[in-house]
């Protein structure tokens, strides 16, 4: 991280502002939209607020900032010594991707995917922070990027930065420009000279997030129950419970509800038309690709901006399973055969889903045999929840 030197310390508060506006035009020279610096303070709310919520159960099994609070609300941890953050935020709204799906397939076995998750927009998020901390080392300071790692609680930091308000749906507002931004941070030993102001909620009486949510997972404004909360429940190990399945439509990774109802962003898109979407950008992707790909590496290769759980290929063929049984055709061959090759496979938790999309799509006659030989819990509790008006539906605990 190097040494604080002398010099790096002994500025006056007029040369200390000029660096502050040298590393605001870094940013924004590296693509960053809003640069905002804060104090390197606990979090001692924010801690608060987390440990609140996940006592109360509402951050289900989500670890992220959940899975240590303490280091998250603690720059200091990051950084010895640390006096500031340098936050940043970079839009990541487009234009939809021209044409059909990057990997298109039948009619209705298009999956979609969340907007941050296009492309990994992390990356120039970070490219853009890495310059601001080259900037503050050759001062003489250390610098630390923290980005989307656990670290910090970056819509806090941004908040503190005065870059934006909470929104009722959790997000960060960012004044008028809406909440389709990434964050990120710098913590440096800097003592820069932080923002002392908080932007206003710009929210007001406005509430249209809140029944947006197709699971009911904003239980109220500024609280987010993630046992309900679909973009969660893609990430999450185990069977995805069987109640929200129909809600999860055609998302394969990430859900935008809750944003494209929200004023800002909408009056966003009519004053600044977002520019194109990046080579590469995927709005959708093949449903019965993930399903039938055998190769495991090659998945993960090819989904691995987004995070799978213990990066097992499984919740991907999961995911586009419960996709395929809301919007598949049942009478196209090749979701048909894309069914069968789940429900002849090897892991339990793909042929409990197979199970469920087959019911959907009104193919119980792929099901087979697997009422007598089945022998997996969760396959079994699948196979018991069939259409009663089948005669072998019934299966014995």
């Amino acid at each position: 991280m190097g040494t604080v030197t002398a010099a790096a310390t002994a500025r006056r508060p007029e040369e200390m502002q000029a660096i502050v506006d040298e590393l605001r035009r870094e940013g924004h020279d590296g693509g960053l939209d809003a640069v905002g610096i804060a104090a390197a303070e606990p979090f001692d709310g924010t801690r608060r607020l987390l440990d609140e919520r996940r006592a109360a159960g509402l951050s289900a099994g989500m670890e992220f900032t959940y899975r240590n609070p303490t280091r998250a609300t603690s720059p200091g941890q990051a950084l010895a010594g640390a006096r500031a953050l340098v936050v940043g935020a970079r839009s990541y709204r487009r234009q939809d991707p021209d044409g059909a799906p990057a990997a298109p397939g039948p009619a209705g076995a298009a999956g979609t995917v969340a907007r941050y998750s296009w492309i990994d927009h992390y990356v120039p998020l970070r490219r853009a922070l890495d310059r601001v901390a080259d900037r503050l080392r050759g001062h003489g300071w250390s610098a630390r990027v923290l980005a989307d790692d656990n670290a910090l609680v970056d819509r806090e930091a941004a908040y503190r930065a005065g870059l934006g308000w909470y929104g009722k749906n959790t997000n960060l507002l960012i004044g008028d420009r809406g909440s389709w931004f990434v964050l990120g941070a710098v913590v440096t030993d800097a003592p820069l000279p932080a923002n002392v102001e908080r932007a206003a909620d710009g929210c007001g009486t406005c509430t249209r997030c809140l029944p947006a949510c197709p699971t009911g997972a904003l239980v109220s404004p500024g609280v987010l129950d993630a046992r309900r909360c679909l973009a969660w429940l893609l990430q999450a190990e185990g069977v995805f419970p069987r109640e929200y399945r129909a809600a999860l439509g055609s998302r394969i990774y990430g859900c935008d509800d809750c944003q494209e109802v929200c004023p800002p962003n909408r009056l966003e898109i009519r004053r600044r038309p977002p520019p194109a979407a990046e080579r590469g950008a995927q709005a959708q992707v093949d449903l019965l690709e993930i399903i039938e790909e055998p190769d495991d590496a090659a998945l993960i290769d090819r989904f691995g901006r987004w995070y799978v759980p213990r990066r097992q290929p499984r919740y991907l063929r999961r995911n586009a399973l419960v996709a395929l049984g809301n919007i598949g055709d049942g009478g196209d061959g090749r979701v048909a055969r894309a069914l069968a090759t789940a429900l002849a496979g090897d892991d339990p938790i793909v042929r409990a889903h197979a199970v469920w999309a087959a019911a959907r799509l009104g193919r119980l006659d792929l099901v087979g045999d697997l009422v007598d030989h089945e022998d997996d819990p969760a396959v079994r509790a699948e196979l018991r929840a069939l259409p009663a008006r089948r005669p072998d539906a019934a299966v014995q605990a």
